[in-house]
């Protein structure tokens, strides 16, 4: 018998992230891992993705997905070194509606570009929970305008019992 484990995407900025986000961001991915539950980012070497990655391979039954918008690394971009999976799309920006709809809930860890306001306003349109942590007031105002049942986290702590309780309510 298998049993399908839950999948968290955590989103942020890549290069250009804050210390503020890439230290929420790492010590999220490890408390997503300790929940037992798979972490899925953008799988870039940078900002919020690598940061949470770091995070979760601290915990030992870790699984790291990462959903990259180039072809591979022969085409001059890389993925994070702590990716159990590497999943290299070719679909640029538009690979940002794959990160969401392969989570069961979205975490916006940060204030992000355009590619995380995406992948927030991709989450809401596709009915996955979506919860934000550290993000600018003007995000919060924002996103919770658009749809009921936004989750705004203070801390990691929080974000995961937020989690879980989304989960358990799907």
């Amino acid at each position: 018998m298998s049993i399908r484990r839950a999948v968290v995407g955590v989103m942020g900025a890549g290069e250009g992230a804050s210390a503020e986000a890439v230290a929420l961001a790492e010590e999220l991915g490890e408390c997503i891992s300790t929940w037992g539950w798979v972490l899925l980012t953008g799988g870039r070497p940078a900002g919020v993705m690598a940061a949470a990655s770091r995070g979760a391979v601290r915990v030992e039954g870790h699984l790291v997905v990462g959903v990259l918008p180039d072809e591979g690394e022969g085409d001059g971009r890389q993925c994070t070194a702590e990716l159990d999976l590497a999943l290299f799309t070719g679909m640029g920006k538009a690979r940002n509606v794959i990160n969401v709809l392969s989570a069961d809930v979205v975490v916006i860890c940060g204030a992000g570009g355009p590619g995380t306001a995406s992948e927030a306003a991709h989450a809401l349109n596709a009915g996955r929970p979506l919860i934000l942590l550290a993000v600018p007031p003007l995000w919060r105002e924002f996103f919770c305008s658009l749809a009921e049942g936004v989750e705004i986290a203070s801390d990691v702590q929080e974000c995961c019992r937020l989690i879980e309780a989304r989960l358990t309510e799907a």
